[in-house]
């Protein structure tokens, strides 16, 4: 995928993909064409039978200032109507990040505000500098955290988002790793290295059977199912029965590497 403005998007020849927010000069600042450009390029990596895990990136100091001052004050000046669609097409994005069928690691290398919140809370694992620093700013412009408040309340729970939500207040990598929005804190200098186990960890893993725990989790975590017992009964008949999990009992029976393995 090419031809993005506020992104750069790169796949290696293992099937890793990078996915870059690409505005340094902006702190990376979410605005109209990077919401609409996020969404596209999910939407292709999703489809991308080549790509098995996506790394969610950022150039220069900032990972994600949050909003876009511009973006927030062409936002202000729209109708009513006007201000939904800005803020649905935002809520689709991280939907489309979210219900991404592939891991999504985050490498957070500074710090994140409001959006940038909303970014690290719809990966599955997040690496983050030690010095990156995180607030939800919202209510300190009159604002809420709204359309990224399902996901970061799901990430954090709802003790700590009665905190953060509320008072603005800024956290450390160590505050951030304790409620669980950050996954790994490390020095920056280790930050390509931490990545690059969790990478290649889902390397060694089946691609579908990895998409199919992933949805588990999310259907359990979200009780969207009225029968876990019985629906988690048939999803592991349906990878008894998949190409994969035929493939992976017989090579372990034989002791052969697993055909998804790094060569």
């Amino acid at each position: 995928m090419s031809g993005y403005n506020t992104l750069m998007v790169e796949t290696d020849a293992r099937g890793v993909a990078t996915l870059t927010l690409d505005r340094p000069e902006k702190h990376n600042a979410m605005n109209a064409g990077m919401i609409d450009e996020l969404a596209d390029a999910a939407a292709g990596l999703a489809a991308d039978e080549a790509v098995r895990v996506v790394v969610l990136a950022a150039s220069g100091p900032t990972f994600c200032a949050g909003g876009d001052l511009s973006w927030m004050r062409d936002q202000a000046a729209k109708d009513r109507q006007g201000k939904i669609c800005g803020a649905t097409a935002l809520a689709l994005m991280l939907k489309v990040l979210d219900d991404l069928p592939k891991p999504l690691v985050g490498r957070v290398q500074g710090n994140a505000f409001g959006g940038g919140i909303g970014l690290m809370a719809v990966c599955d694992i997040v690496i983050a500098a030690e010095k990156a620093e995180f607030a939800l700013t919202e209510t300190r412009l009159g604002l809420i955290p709204a359309t990224i408040g399902p996901y970061v309340v799901r990430r954090i729970g709802e003790g700590h988002a009665r905190r953060l939500f509320l008072n603005a207040r800024r956290f450390d990598a160590a505050a951030a790793h304790r409620i669980g929005l950050v996954s790994v804190a490390c020095p920056a200098d280790e930050l390509d290295t931490a990545v690059e186990e969790e990478v290649s960890a889902f390397l060694d893993c089946a691609p579908g059977a990895v998409a199919s725990a992933k949805r588990l989790v999310q259907d359990l975590a979200r009780q969207t199912v009225d029968d876990p017992l019985a629906h988690s009964a048939g999803l592991l008949a349906d990878r008894w029965e998949s190409a994969e999990g035929r493939a992976g009992i017989e090579a372990f029976l034989n002791r052969r590497p697993m055909p998804w393995a790094p060569k």
